[in-house]
């Protein structure tokens, strides 16, 4: 398991280089983090060189959960496609099955493309990584929309438009939403328990066109994101964006999601509160550059690993057990 793992690994990084992608290593450790509500980070303290000694004198940082802050400021810089496998850190998730609070990452970003081009870009990777017949391209493709209308039976951008529509719709379909719970939270509630277990697991499935009202940092077209995620025999997979790389949507992102995370949050975290000052024009020789149209994508590689080695755990394709957190 450690050969083919570490023969996955070496393939992937052959795909990227022959396209010629720089291969990033940016820190593990960061003073501050992109605010994400939605999950928990680990943080930890460096001492001073007389850190030891004298009481208070250690600062804070945090291990990141994704490489993102990182290689968007070498971008803003260097305009160039990049890619990196990294360590990243997600607190307060199970361990074993599908999940570990040290996991590997594969994150990619290409100049000049968007969310379409990505996913047909993670199609060559898959195809390249001579995955078998039933993970190999091209993959099934349904919108949000779509799989709300077709496995929870109601169209889900009118119901969010009404008042109680939302919360009816999970009664209906025999969910217990708890008094309060807003838009987004039924959106999760319903897709957790109703779409997403129907799902095609026969085929890799490309899950389109994400609904806005679910904050992220992908450029809004309409009432959808250009987002989607990847699934195959129900794991997700990869999440992937067109860029937001406008300053003022980013900025008011940052104060948002500082504020769900303030009032949320069992380990809170600084933020960069200048992250958006990035994807301001800055003036060079040939006159304004602005930040690069681009997308990303976000693929755990122990899931993919899992996925390709045909077996049931991430567990099971780690160099040591993750039951070790538990």
């Amino acid at each position: 398991m450690l050969q083919e793992r570490a023969r996955i690994i070496r393939t992937v990084r052959s795909f990227f280089d022959q396209r010629n992608y720089l291969e990033l290593d940016t820190p593990l450790l960061s003073p501050d983090l992109i605010p994400e509500s939605c999950l928990e980070v680990f943080e930890t303290n460096r001492l001073s060189p007389t850190g030891i000694q004298q009481k208070g004198a250690a600062r804070p940082y945090w291990l990141i959960p994704s490489p993102e802050i990182w290689m968007k400021k070498i971008i803003a810089q260097h305009r160039t496609n990049v890619y990196q496998i990294c360590k990243c850190f997600r607190n307060g998730e199970s361990s074993g099955f599908l999940h570990s609070p040290e996991f590997t990452m594969l994150e990619y970003y290409t100049m000049n493309a968007d969310y379409m081009d990505s996913l047909a870009l993670t199609e060559e990777l898959v195809a390249f990584l001579d995955s078998g017949p039933a993970f190999r391209p091209p993959f099934d493709r349904i919108t949000v929309a779509e799989a709300f209308a077709r496995y929870a039976g109601f169209d889900l951008f009118e119901a969010a438009k009404k008042s109680g529509a939302m919360e009816a719709e999970a009664r209906r379909l025999g969910l217990n939403p708890p008094p309060g719970l807003d838009i987004p939270g039924l959106y999760d509630l319903i897709f957790i328990h109703a779409v997403e277990p129907h799902l095609n697991r026969e085929k890799p499935l490309a899950l389109l066109d994400y609904p806005a009202f679910v904050p992220c940092l992908a450029k809004q077209c309409g009432n959808t994101m250009e987002r989607w995620e990847l699934y195959f025999r129900g794991i997700e997979l990869a999440n992937c964006f067109t860029e937001e790389s406008d300053p003022e949507t980013v900025r008011r992102f940052f104060e948002s999601e500082s504020a769900a995370k303030e009032q949320s949050a069992l380990v809170r975290h600084t933020v960069d509160h200048d992250f958006w000052k990035i994807f301001l024009p800055k003036k060079t020789a040939g006159g304004e550059q602005s930040f690069p149209r681009c997308s990303g994508v976000a693929l755990g590689l122990d899931r993919l690993i899992m996925t390709l080695c045909r077996r049931s755990t991430i567990d099971s394709v780690l160099p040591f057990s993750a039951e070790m957190y538990a």
